[in-house]
């Protein structure tokens, strides 16, 4: 345990660390994209370092994001969350991305919504359909369903891309781990969704059920339990 609290203090440190420098390169490469007087041959270098700074800060928001939310402690159930707005930006969001499926579709089955922290939720969703979305072809479909039974709130994001394998199942929550590492870093992935999105639902006394087979595609389940229900 006091090995694993070094371990989560050092990156958390690390991460803060490295925010302020990240921040003054980003401002020095805009600048030099933005300036007239670069020689043309130096364009596509600026272009790519300012695309590979953009994928370091998502990183560093990733681990730090991590880091808190590694401390385990419960989210007390004193906020409404409203699941439909949650699920709407997460769609817009995807919507926005350079390279999407063609359908992406929304199914509220229940009025109910989620006592909790709103960001954290938000960020639960948002990873898992950007998960969905990266191993989802354009001609794929997504869909993010809400549903509320007798056990609780069921929150699912289904696609219809690539799959996992059955051996890679209990480990892609796991930080930096990837079934496929090569197409993820082609789409910008950090390699940490996945793991903020296991932690965040434990502090949410939640569970994440994965189903998925390889070229079938995949469907995460967020299970709820019912007192982190807010009923009408």
């Amino acid at each position: 345990r006091r090995v694993d609290r070094v371990r989560r203090d050092f990156i958390a440190n690390a991460s803060h660390e490295l925010r302020s420098p990240l921040t003054v390169i980003m401002g020095y490469l805009d600048a030099l994209a933005e300036d007239d007087r670069i020689p043309d041959g130096w364009k596509q270098p600026i272009s790519v370092m300012q695309d590979q700074s953009i994928r370091m800060r998502r990183l560093v928001e990733d681990l730090l994001q991590l880091s808190k939310l590694e401390s385990g402690q419960s989210v007390p159930k004193d906020h409404v969350v409203d699941v439909a707005a949650m699920i709407a930006a997460a769609r817009k969001e995807a919507l926005a991305l350079p390279e999407h499926p063609d359908s992406i579709e929304i199914e509220l089955q229940s009025p109910a919504n989620l006592l909790g922290e709103e960001t954290e939720l938000q960020s639960v969703v948002s990873n898992l359909v950007a998960n969905a979305v990266r191993y989802t072809p354009p001609e794929g479909e997504i869909t993010i369903r809400w549903t509320v039974d007798a056990d609780g709130g069921h929150l699912a994001v289904q696609d219809t891309g690539i799959g996992i394998a059955e051996e890679d199942i209990p480990r892609v929550t796991e930080r930096f781990y990837r079934a496929d590492g090569g197409r993820a870093r082609q789409r910008g992935g950090t390699g940490l969704g996945l793991a903020i999105v296991k932690y965040a639902l434990r502090r949410h006394d939640a569970e994440l059920e994965i189903q998925s087979r390889l070229g079938q595609g995949s469907t995460f389940v967020c299970h709820f339990p019912r007192d982190r229900l807010a009923l009408s």
